[in-house]
């Protein structure tokens, strides 16, 4: 049975850095709680100051070590920092198969970093359908910057580069990447390139065709933003300060060529389509042995419809059109 929760103090709660009011207000956001719309209401206006960094790559690149490295830096810098880990479902209980708190616990007690790890629970792209709400609690509970580790899928994993404001793509030498280098896909959204692990043979020849297929991409202008290579060896900490470096130094770039405020409204413009979308189908699916669909279905079958007409039909009907 739901139980209403009080929204005005959870929110207070969350600002004060009480981590369990973080992590009730994301649970309300992963079940859909009908206190949804109440939730983001009362976080609007607390949120939009957090830089959203997402970092993504094959599995194995090591992705979840160097968010840990990345906490461990900003937080030396006195920064506030909130980790959202996107894991696989399991296809059992739909829960995440891989607990990212497990393996960033250095940071566990550390009242200055929240880690949540969510399940993708079947969504395609590498995150979780909720992960704009969960990214907007974590800004809203203060945190300066907010770490988004994806699923770690391969090459399809590009959904990242419309939920953060800066997409760190990750490589290791040796796993294929070089291969995966000429072909479309994850490693065309980079903002920064990382390649880890840089301790290994193979380091410097992935850098080199990384850098080659950035000359190889779409002409730039002059004040243009080329995405930098650095190389890493997260489990020993080394080139971590010259990844954020680079994160700043594009943060900066951004702001100054108005890059940041339009990739935020069209991460908004999304996230309003996407509701829409699902409400939307959640009409349409209670309307599932409806007199009005079994209809227009026997029209179609009898020749007198096509599809299309149907269709508009529908979500004429749905939405109070003509």
């Amino acid at each position: 049975m739901n139980v209403d929760v009080d929204v005005p103090t959870l929110v207070e709660q969350a600002r004060a850095g009480r981590p369990r009011a973080v992590a009730r207000l994301i649970s309300l956001v992963e079940g859909a709680s009908p206190q949804l719309r109440e939730v983001m209401a009362a976080l609007a206006p607390l949120a939009g100051h957090a830089y959203v960094v997402g970092l993504t790559g094959s599995p194995g690149v090591g992705k979840s070590t160097s968010t840990s490295a990345l906490v461990s830096a900003y937080r030396r810098a006195g920064k506030r920092v909130g980790v959202l880990a996107v894991d696989p479902s399991s296809p059992f209980s739909g829960g995440a198969l891989l607990g990212d708190r497990v393996r960033m616990s250095d940071h566990a007690s550390d009242p200055g970093v929240y880690i949540r790890s969510m399940a993708t629970r079947g969504h395609l792209g590498g995150l979780a359908w909720s992960a704009p709400q969960a990214i907007r609690v974590l800004d809203a509970a203060g945190c300066d910057v907010v770490l988004v580790e994806t699923v770690g899928v391969g090459q399809s994993e590009v959904e990242i580069a419309s939920q953060a404001d800066t997409s760190v793509v990750l490589l290791a030498p040796g796993m294929g990447d070089g291969i995966q280098a000429a072909k479309a896909g994850i490693l065309e959204i980079g903002d920064v390139y990382v390649v880890n692990k840089a301790d290994r043979d193979g380091a410097d020849a992935t850098a080199r065709e990384l850098n080659h297929m950035l000359g190889l991409g779409e002409s730039r202008a002059p004040g243009d933003w080329r995405p930098p290579i650095v190389k890493t060896v997260a489990a020993r900490g080394e080139g971590i300060d010259e990844v954020v470096e680079a994160l700043e130094k594009h943060r900066a770039w951004m702001e100054e060529h108005g890059v940041l405020a339009a990739r935020r409204t069209a991460r908004a413009s999304h996230e309003v389509e996407t509701i829409a979308v699902t409400a939307l189908r959640e009409r349409i699916a209670d309307l599932r042995g409806d007199r009005r669909l079994h209809a227009l279905a026997e029209r179609i079958v009898a020749g007198t419809l096509d599809p299309y007409a149907a269709a508009d039909e529908l979500v004429a009907g749905l939405t109070g059109g003509s």
